[in-house]
């Protein structure tokens, strides 16, 4: 049976942007810290650095009953159990995804664009990503920043649950939680930290407070 995503702070891996802090020791901090929500994206390891490292987190987010998830690899997903795979609009189209792993895996896919809003929606994607709403360095050949704009569309138009996305920091924080998604990610402001258990804290005290 099909998990149910929890609302509220969406966590990410991004390695190359954790100040040299590997991707285990980023998750047990905020795993720690209260996470309940984390995707394991890394789009500079080959597959079984990928899946070596899942391996580890999966075992962590079982003990710390987290909702994981792991960016792109199917194979590596379904291997491990995760609660769902997130993809982008360059990989295995929505229903071809769902064909292979099934109808108890969450898929979330990236959105840009209110026509891949719709489609994601109308295709049977579990939520979609919206962004990057701000500038972003975390992700090679990344789309224009789309704006808070794209995510009023969104909020308004498209049933299925909606993560903010892209360059979102505590100074712009409290915009985004004007629209009221019903999920928010911050990586860098995260991974970047220098305590990241503080940094945990202190952006689900301000979900929970202003969104």
């Amino acid at each position: 049976m099909k998990k149910q995503m929890p609302k509220g702070l969406y966590a990410i891996t991004a390695e190359n942007f954790s100040n040299g802090k590997d991707n285990i020791y980023v998750v047990k901090e905020m795993l720690d810290a209260g996470i309940k929500i984390l995707q394991y994206r890394d789009k500079y390891k080959t597959k079984l650095e990928k899946f070596k490292q899942c391996e580890i987190i999966r075992r962590l987010t079982l003990d710390y009953n987290v909702f994981f998830i792991i960016n792109d690899d199917i194979d590596i997903a379904l291997s491990l159990q995760s609660e769902g795979i997130h993809l982008g609009q360059d990989d295995l189209p929505l229903a071809k995804a769902r064909e292979i792993a099934g109808p108890d895996i969450t898929i979330g896919i990236s959105t840009h664009l209110p026509k891949q809003a719709l489609l994601a929606a109308e295709h049977g994607a579990d939520y979609i990503g919206v962004g990057p709403i701000y500038k972003t360095f975390t992700k090679d050949n990344v789309v224009y920043p789309v704006g808070v704009g794209y995510l009023d569309f969104c909020v308004k138009n498209i049933k299925i649950p909606k993560v903010a996305i892209g360059g979102i920091k505590f100074s712009n924080l409290l915009k985004i939680c004007r629209y009221n998604p019903e999920n928010i990610c911050m990586i860098t402001e995260i991974t970047a930290s220098e305590n990241i258990g503080f940094t945990v804290k202190k952006a689900k005290e301000a979900i929970n407070d202003y969104c």
